[in-house]
């Protein structure tokens, strides 16, 4: 059995707690002994991404101490584990915290990676009788390198009508301060990847990482699009029976 210290973001703790729910359940199912600490925060990422690395090496150093480290270290956010994979390098090489920030780089895992390449397990069960357009995250390639992970896992969903993906390279431009500092670039990009997808007859768009599910979703909402976003830990549980 594999034991595993869970690590949800802010983010999705506050806008989106189903989805930390159900990547609690879709651990237990895949025999995993899960534990978590309700007094873990942020890992710091956006505070790095704007340049305050001073800021964000206070509040990463707690997030180090946040988890025990021995086990498995798992989350459901592509950008947090990019940025204690990569990020970390920044603010901790040849800090007090060195050991222990290559110890955490060492045991984290995104939960596609860690269901397929460390559980070994790509069947769960879920039925999701949809059609859907899987949007892979632009963390993927800040740091993080996944391979087919997630498509594997969402090929084993029953009733899932899975159409073409995005081209690598493509994404809704939601990273780094594109957010904050270039809107109308962000809202631009990220219009055209609905759009795409609703011209597949997509009902749904499957979002890998929390930033894209959020930014996407606004776009949806402020637009009225007839299509929804969703997380895949979410596709991924659907169909189970309610706890």
């Amino acid at each position: 059995m594999h034991k595993v210290e869970l690590s949800i973001p802010g983010v999705i703790d506050q806008f989106y707690p189903n989805t930390a729910f159900n990547t609690l359940r879709l651990l237990e199912r895949a025999g995993c002994e899960v534990s978590y600490n309700p007094q873990q925060t942020t890992c710091g990422v956006d505070l790095y991404e704007e340049g305050y690395w001073e800021e964000a090496k206070e509040i990463g150093a707690k997030y180090l101490y946040d988890f025990e480290g021995f086990g498995y270290i798992v989350s459901p956010s592509l950008t947090e584990v990019g940025m204690v994979r990569d990020g970390f390098n920044d603010l901790f090489t040849n800090s007090t915290d060195h050991n222990k920030c290559r110890q955490m780089q060492r045991n984290i895992f995104e939960i596609s990676d860690f269901l397929v390449n460390v559980v070994r397990k790509e069947y769960f069960g879920a039925e999701f009788v949809s059609s859907a357009v899987f949007h892979p995250a632009c963390a993927n390639w800040n740091g993080y390198q996944l391979q087919d992970e997630a498509l594997r896992l969402l090929h084993q969903v029953g009733g899932l009508d899975l159409l073409t993906a995005e081209p690598h390279g493509r994404n809704c431009k939601m990273g780094r301060a594109t957010k904050a500092d270039y809107v109308p670039l962000s809202v631009l990009w990220g219009d055209d990847v609905l759009r795409d997808a609703m011209d597949k007859k997509a009902d749904y768009i499957i979002c890998q990482d929390h930033t894209c599910l959020m930014h996407l979703q606004a776009i949806i909402e402020k637009q009225c699009m007839p299509i929804q976003a969703i997380h895949l830990v979410d596709v991924l549980t659907a169909g189970w029976p309610n706890i």
